[in-house]
């Protein structure tokens, strides 16, 4: 009976005269579904040994970055803001474990919308017996903050939206200053990878009129949404490229010497690269559940959840799954920043594509990013013809994502939003037993 049927629906099909214009439609779709996925990287890299912290570990963007290095060996380290014993991290990290054979998988509870968390946090680290770190992964940065205005439950949405952005943007320059100076001191063979993992409305950010570096009283009352988080995309990308002008300034940045018999061949041009730690930023692109999701306010866990926003999430689902990015493809280019050869140490032909340090990537390749020097706002004082400062160490002015006011007026702005952001969430007294940034440590900015 059932091979009747099976007969009489294709003897159907194939006499139908709409069958071309189905297999085009067909053929359409998936043209269109394979178009937006973007590209897959085609690197491979061993990473038994090697240390990878993950801020965000727990999200579904972390978590498939996470297994996915955790089949290459990876030591990993899963930042989470919930109880370890007793939280979601009870049950995903022996999971993680079991599926990948890899039992170095430890989760690490820290609140990182608390400055004397982060703190803690990194005292606990590096109070440790063994605190190697091969590469630091800020993937808290990337799921959408904020609804749309039409499914907002609530007013205070739009200032609580504001606070996580900043939140979020501060954890990870407080995580960074105060991991750095460790970072610094590892062996000038390792190699060391920072990867800011950032929403993709930077460009929103890019083509609007509103000041880039952050402000001691910005005014969010005019900024729409997607400007709004394309500011913090944008800036974020501009910190990321001012690190590595900083790493590669610093005396003790180098080219780190070859084993003899190996195979790797340092660079020659010193303007490829100077420090052993390399530093990027990384858009996945538009996904489902981390963008759209959170556009539409459609968080089932959530308790200020949008049921209008669940229904259109709902009923749009095959469109967004046409068009937007599942999360294993939304990693490919994290995986593609992870696993690129560093330019010293390039394998076979010199052709072979490397790893930019500062640069931006999206769909495994590098994105350019054009900012005016007119979009920053420069305090009293400073000109914006003036150099760096000679006291210290004196950074090279590239010319890339706005050169290198751009990028000192950014890393400023955030020092400044720092230190009004611990003044405003203090914290339990027990918590605060990191230690202040050392500044001297970093060059004078």
């Amino acid at each position: 009976m059932v091979l009747h049927i099976l007969l009489a629906a294709a003897t159907e099909l194939y006499s139908s005269p709409y069958l071309v214009h189905t297999g085009a439609v067909v053929a359409a779709v998936y043209v269109v579904y394979t178009f937006s996925q973007g590209k897959k990287t085609n690197r491979e890299r061993d990473l038994h040994a090697r240390t990878v912290l993950i801020t965000g570990g727990l999200t579904p963007l972390g978590l498939t970055v996470a297994q996915e290095l955790a089949q290459r060996g990876a030591h990993l380290i899963l930042v989470t803001p919930h109880a370890v014993d007793t939280g979601e991290a009870s049950v995903l990290i022996p999971l993680l474990r079991s599926s990948t054979s890899n039992e170095e998988i430890f989760a690490e509870q820290c609140d990182l919308t608390s400055p004397s968390s982060i703190r803690a946090f990194c005292t606990k680290f590096l109070s440790a017996k063994d605190h190697r770190l091969d590469a630091l992964v800020f993937a808290h940065e990337y799921e959408h903050i904020g609804p749309a205005a039409l499914f907002s439950t609530s007013q205070s949405d739009r200032e609580r939206a504001e606070k996580d952005r900043e939140a979020a943007s501060l954890s990870t320059f407080l995580i960074i200053t105060l991991l750095l100076p460790s970072l610094l001191v590892a062996p000038v063979e390792r190699d060391i990878r920072v990867v800011n993992v950032i929403n993709p409305f930077y460009a929103a950010a890019i083509a609007g009129t509103d000041t880039i570096n952050p402000s001691p009283a910005p005014d969010h009352s005019k900024r729409g949404l997607l400007v709004s988080e394309g500011l913090r995309s944008l800036r974020t990308c501009l910190l990321t490229r001012h690190l590595q002008r900083i790493l590669d300034a610093l005396p003790a940045a180098q080219v780190p010497k070859t084993d003899d018999g190996s195979s790797t061949v340092p660079v020659v041009d010193p303007k490829a690269q100077k420090s052993n730690i390399v530093a990027v930023s990384v858009s996945p692109g538009i996904g489902r559940a981390a963008t759209i999701g959170k556009i539409l306010n459609a968080d089932w866990t959530n308790t200020t959840k949008s049921k209008l926003g669940i229904f259109f999430y709902i009923l749009l689902q095959p469109f967004f799954r046409m068009l937007t990015k599942s999360t294993p493809y939304a990693i490919q280019s994290i995986l593609h920043a992870l696993f690129l050869p560093t330019p010293f140490k390039i394998v076979g032909e010199a052709s072979t594509e490397v790893l930019k340090p500062g640069a931006l990537y999206s769909d495994c390749a590098v994105v350019p990013v054009n900012v005016v020097s007119s979009r920053f706002s420069v305090p009293d004082g400073i000109d914006k013809s003036d150099e760096a400062p000679t006291e210290g160490v004196t950074l090279e002015d590239d010319g890339e994502y706005g050169g290198e006011l751009a990028g000192r007026l950014v890393w400023e702005g955030y020092e400044h939003a720092l230190l009004a952001w611990e003044r405003a969430n203090p914290g339990k007294q027990e918590e605060k037993s990191a230690p202040d940034i050392d500044t001297d440590s970093l060059p004078q900015l």
